[in-house]
């Protein structure tokens, strides 16, 4: 089991999750864009015969519009009085998550100077997560780097939360441009982990395979998002080795080009593409990939320059032979809307 509970509470927000899931889908995109499937699209390790179902491929996500106010089980350690709280939220006690994704607000600081590393086990108060989230309620041990409990959203939320936590500090989860919490953290206690540089290349290369084999597990049961994020850490944890870096680097970018172009972010698959072309010209699938993200970024030429050369090199390659007849009845509604354009100009 992933995730532990110790002295779970009992969870408050069962009612209506009907509504909190449309909430949630409105708020934070969760009815994610995504194009229709085909062979080219699929990670290395799948056969082509696979293909997930689009209509499962909606993310997870709920916002709870009433967190909960306090922490319960422990009273006597965790409440704060109204004064004390409005000194806890000033500005030096916020913390922005590099990548953008979350705000986290000090309501009590911790000690020491360690925090929780790769394989901390982290004993843990989580409290206010939205109904269905897969975070567990009350206390509960999560370890850092390992378990399906950080597949989902609010798990790579959590775990990046817990990678700046300090023992004892507890803090509210604030999502960009929301006012209210969406849950609370106390970290207890954790054991120590490491960082990755105090790993071999042996246990990175390790870990980077199981993250690799979960992710296409993942993409395989139409979760494009949560294998995306397999992916990520496993490139993350194969960009620390010298370079060039195992061949699987090329296979994990090409992978994830393929998630993010169905998630609807095309030009973070050409940013993938790209970095599997540096090290592969003539990578197929890649080219294939690029292709489709730059005719989704209007830009007919590259596309059309990648899918010819997928075609060059496998003249029967339906899927780039269909993506090629898109590309080039969208560049005649191009020609055709400029012309009526400098027709009315000059008329």
């Amino acid at each position: 089991m992933e995730t532990s509970p110790i002295s779970p509470t009992k969870n408050k927000n069962t009612a209506r999750p009907q509504q909190r899931e449309e909430r949630a889908q409105r708020k934070l995109n969760a009815a994610i864009p995504f194009r229709q499937r085909s062979p080219g699209l699929l990670p290395e390790a799948l056969e082509v015969g696979v293909r997930p179902d689009p209509a499962n491929q909606i993310v997870e996500t709920q916002v709870i519009e009433h967190p909960v106010a306090g922490f319960e089980g422990d009273s006597d350690k965790l409440q704060v009085s109204t004064n004390e709280m409005a000194e806890h939220l000033q500005a030096s006690d916020l913390w922005y998550c590099p990548d953008g994704s979350f705000v986290k607000k000090i309501i009590v600081p911790g000690h020491g100077l360690d925090k929780p590393k790769l394989g901390s086990k982290c004993r843990v108060l989580a409290l206010g997560f939205p109904f269905g989230s897969g975070m567990p309620e009350g206390w509960t041990e999560l370890t850092i780097g390992i378990g399906q409990w950080r597949e989902k959203i609010w798990g790579e939320l959590t775990e990046k939360c817990l990678e700046s936590m300090r023992q004892g500090e507890e803090a509210k989860i604030h999502l960009p441009g929301s006012s209210a919490p969406l849950a609370k953290l106390r970290l207890d206690s954790f054991t120590s982990g490491r960082d990755s540089w105090e790993m071999e290349a042996m246990e990175k290369e390790a870990l980077a395979k199981e993250e690799h084999r979960r992710g296409t597990e993942l993409f395989q049961a139409g979760n494009p998002q949560g294998a995306a994020r397999c992916y990520g850490r496993a490139l993350r944890l194969l960009l620390t080795l010298p370079p060039p870096g195992p061949p699987e680097r090329t296979v994990l970018y090409a992978n994830l080009a393929a998630c993010q172009l169905l998630l609807g972010h095309p030009q973070l698959a050409a940013q993938s593409c790209d970095r599997v072309l540096e090290r592969e010209p003539g990578h197929l699938k890649a080219l294939y990939r690029r292709g489709v993200a730059q005719a989704a970024l209007g830009d007919l030429e590259k596309a059309t320059a990648d899918l010819k050369k997928v075609l060059a090199a496998d003249p029967k390659n339906r899927a780039a032979k269909e993506e090629l007849g898109k590309v080039v009845i969208q560049g005649r509604k191009q020609d055709e809307g400029l012309a009526r354009g400098l027709r009315k100009m000059f008329s």
